[in-house]
């Protein structure tokens, strides 16, 4: 579930238990040993096998650099935590992608001046249009250029 909050951050997102559950059943998959903990490889099969992808070196690295330097890997808990997070980004990029798709509303791929007004006319009919140009704001466009990635555009 989304909890609306200001700003251009991801919401905080719950997972159902299903979900929750299929997660702690990846986990125990991808722990072959019963260890209690996930190798770096581990990891990597975990991912693909919850989002479809293998995480790349980078990201690999960051993961198991916030690993508790008293374990040799991700315990379930830490794991959870980060697919968690994970989701969330997952779902955010997605409704930023939403929302972006709805503001441009010829398909172009980048969004006008008048792009903007128009759709802030529709949703929010009082606003200023000082505003409106104060939030596209070359400055603030690349901002969000670099949340998007510029290459999702």
């Amino acid at each position: 579930m989304f909890y609306s909050q200001p700003g251009l951050r991801p919401r905080t997102w719950e997972a159902s238990s299903p979900e929750h559950k299929k997660w702690v059943e990846v986990f125990k998959a991808c722990d072959e040993d019963n260890k209690g903990y996930l190798s770096r490889e581990d990891f990597k099969v975990a991912v693909v096998m919850l989002f479809g992808y293998k995480p790349s070196k980078i990201e690999a690295d960051s993961v198991m650099s916030s690993v508790d330097p008293n374990t040799s890997g991700i315990r379930l808990k830490e794991f959870l935590d980060i697919v968690r997070k994970k989701k969330e980004a997952q779902l955010y990029r997605s409704e930023v992608r939403h929302i972006f798709t709805a503001f441009d509303r010829h398909y172009r791929g980048y969004l006008t001046l008048e792009d903007f007004k128009k759709a802030f006319k529709q949703v929010a009919p009082k606003l200023s249009e000082r505003i409106i140009l104060e939030v596209f704001s070359p400055k603030l466009l690349e901002c969000s250029l670099e949340l998007w990635g510029r290459h999702s555009v």
